[in-house]
């Protein structure tokens, strides 16, 4: 196993810190990216290999990938986990945001993808791994344009995971449910800041509130458990829906009407009908 390379994106906190260290406890050689390398520094205890990248610069994301090529010699495994969350009204939120969580969590994973993916074909082997949410699956009030990223993240896995099956490359989706990271507290504050007052108020401070009750949310070493789990398997299965929620919200969603979904949704969350 010593041989079998693994980069993991977004690996400074949360559900990327907790996968390069299952990764790497499960013996394989653990690059792990992030914009901030600092934060990352007590990794090296474990024997992982810190790196900066930027999934929004191109240079960043290329000189990346030439690192570890040139002393590794491939990649065997992608963890496209780089993303967070951005709440608001869609009347509310700037484009340019809309725009920039579109690069973060759809563009930066589907390049940084094609940079990958010369070299797993030419081994004929290799597993991506796209973080999405359940929130590729559901909506929730105020979420439009990161449920869209997810969603869009969710189609281009299904597209890819038929394309790269003739190269021996398979394609996992992970749905984590909610998850004590820093995710809530960062769509919280965004959300805040453009929907906290005007007429979507009532609306954005009771989702914000909901973003941030750890009560309802599963360790991040839950999902780095089940994405190891997945890229040791050799047929891993396509999807895997995982923490608190994961399962019975996205089931709801697929059997309940779309209005019956809707009232649920708000009274999960405390938006007033």
């Amino acid at each position: 196993m010593a041989d079998k390379i693994a980069l993991v994106t977004g690996a400074s906190s949360g559900i990327g810190e907790a996968t390069a260290l299952e990764l790497a406890s499960a013996g394989y050689v653990v690059y792990a990216a992030a914009r901030r390398a600092g934060r990352m520094e007590h990794l090296k205890d474990a024997g992982i290999r810190p790196i900066s990248m930027d999934v929004t610069d191109e240079d960043s994301m290329r000189a990346g990938i030439d690192l570890i090529v040139a002393e590794a010699g491939r990649i065997d495994v992608l963890v496209n986990n780089a993303g967070y969350g951005s709440y608001g009204a869609l009347e509310d939120v700037p484009m340019d945001e809309a725009r920039y969580q579109f690069e973060v969590n759809v563009f930066g994973a589907a390049r940084l993808t094609q940079l990958v993916l010369p070299h797993m074909r030419a081994n004929r082997s290799g597993k991506i791994v796209n973080v999405t949410s359940m929130g590729g699956k559901i909506h929730t009030p105020l979420g439009a344009w990161y449920h869209a990223t997810k969603f869009a993240l969710e189609a281009i896995s299904d597209c890819l995971r038929l394309e790269l099956e003739p190269f021996g490359i398979d394609v996992i989706v992970i749905e984590p449910g909610g998850i004590r990271t820093e995710w809530g507290s960062i769509a919280a504050d965004k959300l805040r800041a453009v929907s906290a007052e005007g007429p979507y108020a009532p609306q954005g401070n009771a989702v914000a509130t909901s973003l941030t009750q750890e009560t309802r949310s599963s360790s991040p070493a839950l999902i780095g458990r089940t994405i190891t789990k997945a890229v040791q398997a050799s047929k891993p299965r396509t999807r895997y829906a995982v923490g608190f929620g994961a399962k019975p919200l996205i089931l709801l969603r697929d059997v309940l009407p779309d209005r019956t979904y809707d009232v649920l949704i708000r009274r999960a969350t405390g938006v007033p009908a």
